[in-house]
């Protein structure tokens, strides 16, 4: 994803994609006994630890700017040439950052590079996004785009060393309000300022993203979301697609 994309989507980013307590204590725990994180695609400083060092970085400066007074130090730069020397942190964490890479590979050869002891990632399964229901009924174009930028499960296996691979259920009340995140708030969807935090809006022809609404603007006044996915307004969890991937180095 380019910077200046970064650069529209970040100027409410951090309004709308507040860190989740749940998934934050998921990556803490994860990251495990390491002391120094690298935090790769920062973005705001969401889900970064405050009980350790880490060095922030990230590409888009308006992502950098809505940084908190007093979060770690960020440098900016990009994943497929880390501003850091060899096994420079004994752990790296990115959330969200894969399908923002330009070069996967090259990305995930400098996060090995860079790193002694383990790599944290939150991404997305596509095989299980792609069954929710805004994915499957109204803009199926978000799957067909994002086969192309999120990596699988297989090829981080094929590529990272001791995977581990966790199912993070998304509650409905997540307060980090990435696009598939509001699985029981459609009406969340239509607010421009919602959108304008997820890459997903900013990825598709606005023509394929009008059409999609319009069609859930309808389903919604006519009450047949409800009829077909109100059971979803009392659920408490649901499985999105949310992968907590761990890989150990040594």
């Amino acid at each position: 994803m380019s910077a200046p994309a970064y650069d529209r989507m970040g100027v409410s980013y951090s309004d709308v994609r507040r860190a989740d307590p749940r998934f934050e204590a998921a990556i803490w725990e994860a990251l495990g006994d390491a002391r120094t994180v690298l935090n790769i695609g920062a973005g705001a400083g969401s889900y970064e630890p405050t009980d350790r060092e880490v060095i922030a970085v990230e590409p888009s400066p308006v992502m950098i700017a809505q940084r908190p007074a007093g979060s770690a130090p960020a440098i900016q730069g990009v994943t497929e040439s880390i501003p850091l020397g060899d096994e420079s942190v004994e752990a790296t964490m990115g959330v969200f950052t894969m399908q923002h890479w330009d070069d996967l590979n090259r990305g995930l050869a400098e996060v090995l590079r860079v790193t002694r002891k383990r790599i944290v990632f939150l991404t997305l399964d596509l095989d299980v996004t792609e069954h929710m229901w805004l994915c499957r009924d109204y803009l199926p174009e978000i799957i067909e785009h994002d086969r192309n930028a999120f990596p699988t499960i297989a090829h981080l296996r094929a590529i990272l060393p001791n995977v581990q691979v966790e199912t993070v259920p998304v509650p409905a009340d997540c307060t980090d309000g990435f696009l598939v995140a509001l699985w029981s708030r459609p009406e969340a969807h239509l607010d421009p300022n919602v959108r304008r935090a997820s890459s997903t809006w900013h990825r598709l022809s606005p023509t394929v993203v009008e059409n999609g609404l319009d069609r859930l603007r309808h389903d919604l006044d006519s009450g047949e979301w409800d009829r077909r996915y109100g059971d979803l307004r009392t659920q408490t969890t649901l499985d999105v697609g949310l992968r907590l991937v761990k890989a150990e180095l040594h």
